[in-house]
């Protein structure tokens, strides 16, 4: 086999790998969570940070959270969405209520990490979905286009703040290029250069 075959080979490689993440989109958001974030600002020396994973084909939403110092001990933690001012003010819980299935209460330091089916409404608030359209779809695009205009925190309630002791609002990370694209493109060059000594 020579090698403009072996190129022409590794380039349909190359777009196969780029087609097979074709459709599905995992989008990420994260934030820091203090005090000083909450609404009004508070003086807790707690802290924390958040990242979520939203997968667009799977219709699921990853949430992987971890916090300590808090003054008080746990009472809740959820999603608000979407406020009328991006990374500012107050509104209602758009997911589980009163807080995530699982989370740590009860304590000043923690972590979490859950996987939400999208598709199931005890995913969501009730009235989060009845304002959205009535439907967990509905709910869910609220929800992304909330995240993505910068308009939906994650707070986390305790015993000595009830309104929310420490949040943060969960912005778009940067995407970074896709890995097996990158691969194969890696591998198209390396043959194209060796062709041209």
């Amino acid at each position: 086999m020579n090698q403009i075959e072996n190129v022409r080979r590794l380039v349909a490689v190359a777009a196969l790998l780029v087609a097979s993440g074709a459709g599905a989109e995992v989008i990420s958001y994260s934030t820091g969570l203090s005090g000083a974030a909450e609404a009004p600002p508070n003086a807790s020396s707690g802290t924390g940070w958040a990242t979520l994973w939203l997968d667009t084909t799977a219709h699921t939403m990853r949430l992987e959270t971890s916090f300590s110092g808090l003054l008080g001990n746990t009472t809740a933690a959820h999603i608000h969405c979407c406020t009328s001012v991006p990374e500012a003010g107050t509104i209602g819980v758009a997911t589980q209520v009163p807080n995530f299935v699982g989370f740590p209460l009860g304590v000043t330091a923690g972590a979490y990490d859950f996987t939400f089916d999208l598709t199931a409404a005890t995913s969501w608030n009730p009235a989060f979905i009845t304002a959205n359209g009535g439907s967990t779809a509905s709910a869910e695009a609220a929800l992304v286009a909330g995240l993505n205009a910068d308009r939906a925190y994650l707070n986390i309630h305790t015993t000595q703040f009830g309104g929310g002791e420490i949040r943060g609002f969960l912005s778009r990370d940067v995407p970074e290029p896709a890995v097996p694209a990158l691969l194969g493109m890696a591998a198209v060059s390396a043959l194209v250069s060796r062709r041209r000594r």
